[in-house]
């Protein structure tokens, strides 16, 4: 009896650590699809101030995708398109510092995963899987024969407008079966809720459980059209001094052609902010990590839009 119960205790440790979830250390990047990819590498690189660490091509020699570096652990991925006015999001990504066990973890919590993980072509171990409303997340982790932590310290130039990623924006539909899947399975915690005129939700967002890097959730009645989608899709950039950036961008902007508005706004979560539009119209959000005068923004009660 004291043998069998050993065994069924084994078991049951077995079973506990194979589903355990492993640290999800931020977002690790943002794919974007991008129709001219000189057009884009002068917005981010000649504009925004980052730098290229490395690209793939694909058999034929053309760009399969280019990676534009935030900081050691964060990039922009950009493939070129495959379909003119489609939407932009490719998929967003986390970092995790343990991708097989992460694996088995949501393949515990019933996640469609795949049979294995794999190996990409720049040495990072890395799966995708799909969120509740059909964005792909890709789960990564950096491995020490990988580019990403080869190149650590490089291609960090002083020009870069930011040099961190605190949250990336995508559409939902339907709040209640989005935090349920980041939530119940990613342990994402809801911090905030806001509402732009209306009377009802506008945003959702939903921090990841070992840092404080966050999902923004976009809520929408009727979905936008896949060429409209870019002032959703988004990612956003910590900056400082919202108006010294400005005066850097003003003075940049001749350089790329980049024609549109370069204002400061106080958004709804009370904090400074620059909205900016890649060649494909997706935004880029520069935002100030404070409220104007210290004070949390209150949190929306208004209804999600489609309750």
């Amino acid at each position: 009896m004291r043998a069998l119960f050993l065994i069924l205790l084994s078991l049951a440790s077995v079973a506990a650590a194979a589903s355990a979830r492993p640290p999800i250390v931020g977002l690790s990047h943002v794919a974007l699809f991008v129709h001219d990819i000189e057009k884009s590498r002068a917005f981010y690189k000649t504009f925004l101030g980052f730098d290229e660490p490395f690209s793939l091509t694909n058999r034929d020699g053309t760009l399969h995708l280019t990676w534009i570096k935030i900081n050691d652990h964060q990039t922009i991925e950009l493939f070129p398109e495959k379909e003119a006015g489609s939407d932009r999001l490719n998929h967003i990504s986390f970092e995790t510092t343990d991708a097989p066990a992460m694996r088995d973890y949501l393949a515990a919590k019933n996640v469609k995963v795949p049979d294995k993980v794999g190996k990409g072509r720049i040495g990072n171990l890395n799966f995708n899987i799909t969120d509740a409303d059909g964005h792909t997340v890709e789960i990564v982790q950096y491995t020490p024969d990988g580019w990403t932590l080869r190149e650590q310290g490089k291609y960090l130039p002083d020009t870069r407008i930011s040099s961190r990623m605190i949250h990336a924006g995508i559409l939902v539909g339907n709040l209640e079966r989005a935090l349920a899947f980041y939530s119940n399975i990613f342990a994402a915690k809801e911090f905030w809720r806001g509402a732009k005129g209306g009377n009802s939700l506008s945003w959702v967002n939903v921090k990841l459980p070992e840092t404080t890097d966050y999902v923004e959730f976009m809520l929408y009645s009727e979905l936008p059209p896949p060429a409209e989608r870019g002032k959703q899709h988004h990612l956003c950039l910590v900056v400082d001094d919202a108006a010294k950036v400005k005066t850097l961008l003003d003075k940049r902007a001749a350089r790329i052609g980049y024609s549109r508005p370069i204002e400061i706004a106080t958004g709804v979560n009370r904090k400074r902010q620059i909205n900016l539009w890649d060649p494909d119209g997706t935004r880029i959000e520069l935002m100030e990590p404070r409220t104007v005068d210290g004070v949390p923004a209150p949190s929306s009660s208004a209804p999600p839009p489609n309750s």
